[in-house]
């Protein structure tokens, strides 16, 4: 076992309330295997692995409780100096915004190869080479004239680009990429999930998949987690989660998909917004949201229980057996 999360419980304190942003999430991940994170902005998917970085602000974060077991160290107790040694070197993050990730007063050069002279103790000439190679294998033409440019000079999708090859130059065991390939077209896209892919075979690195994009998750991922209102609420491996979803919030997801659509009819959406998460609630977070919800399900809060013991889900009336 590579990670085992139990637990964990990321508040934010503010002026108009303690916001939940994570919620008594827990999940292993083995070496090798890929896990994808869904769900709806807001959900609690990017909090949980900022808090397995060590990346939460605090104030006003704060992490309550749980526990983070990475190779036999907690990630969520240890020393600041044992983090700072495994974060960027044996896991790696790549980040949602490359326009706020990457320092625009530096060139791309600098912040390319600061983890190898950090981590690796390597001389500069061979980090350039090192990340030569990697601006190529993200698709970046004329890689010896760019690695030498300021963030401002590249586009969106060539940032992007950028943030992929620093989190993937020191070869991490764990990599944990927070939607990669969002600014990215179709086609540069699957060029990136290849890299990953081929990464995974010859190092036997671990990805944690953060996105929308259900596509991408039923072509990468081994098993699926699927999140809403800080709470995993159906976790199982991605073929059984796409062929037999139990939880009514992940089968309105994958209805919401626009290419299983029937031509001419309208767009399903799920109804409804999010709860407000800085507010208790006994019963279920998607209770006004579920076309299924009865009054019971808003009197008592699900848990996560195994309909298999490789698939487990969080419905008070699936659990019941009345659906």
């Amino acid at each position: 076992m590579l990670l085992s999360v139990k637990d964990l419980r990321t508040y934010f304190h503010t002026r108009s309330g303690v916001y939940r942003a994570v919620d008594g999430v827990s999940f292993d991940l083995e070496r090798g295997e890929t896990l994808g994170i869904v769900g709806e902005s807001g959900s609690g998917k990017s909090v949980t692995c900022y808090s397995l970085m060590g990346l939460v602000p605090q104030p006003p974060g704060r992490i309550e409780s749980g526990v983070a077991m990475f190779d036999g160290v907690d990630l969520l107790h240890c020393a600041p100096h044992r983090l700072q040694s495994i974060r960027g070197k044996r896991i790696s993050m790549i980040f949602q915004d490359p326009m706020t990730s990457l320092n625009p007063y530096l060139r791309i050069s600098e912040q390319l190869i600061e983890p190898l002279i950090i981590h690796e103790k390597i001389s500069r000439k061979a980090a350039l080479a090192r990340g030569l190679e990697m601006l190529e294998a993200v698709g970046i033409n004329d890689a010896a004239k760019r690695i030498h440019y300021h963030p401002h000079e590249f586009s969106g999708g060539m940032r992007q680009r950028v943030m992929i090859a620093m989190a993937l130059i020191t070869r991490p065991e764990l990599l944990i990429a927070d939607e990669p390939t969002t600014a990215l077209d179709v086609t540069v896209q699957a060029q990136i999930l290849e890299l990953i892919k081929k990464m995974q075979k010859e190092s036997g690195m671990a990805v944690i998949f953060i996105t929308h994009d259900l596509g991408v998750v039923s072509g990468l991922c081994d098993r699926v987690q699927v999140m809403y209102a800080g709470r995993i609420v159906e976790t199982a491996g991605t073929r059984t989660l796409f062929y037999q979803p139990r939880h009514p919030y992940t089968i309105g997801l994958q209805r919401s998909i626009p290419s299983l659509q029937q031509k001419g009819r309208e767009l399903f959406t799920i109804k409804g917004l999010p709860p407000d998460i800085s507010k208790n609630f006994t019963g279920c977070a998607f209770a006004d949201r579920c076309e299924l919800a009865r009054e019971s399900c808003r009197q008592q809060q699900p848990e996560l229980k195994p309909v298999t013991p490789e698939h487990q889900q969080a419905c008070l009336r699936v659990q019941a057996g009345e659906i």
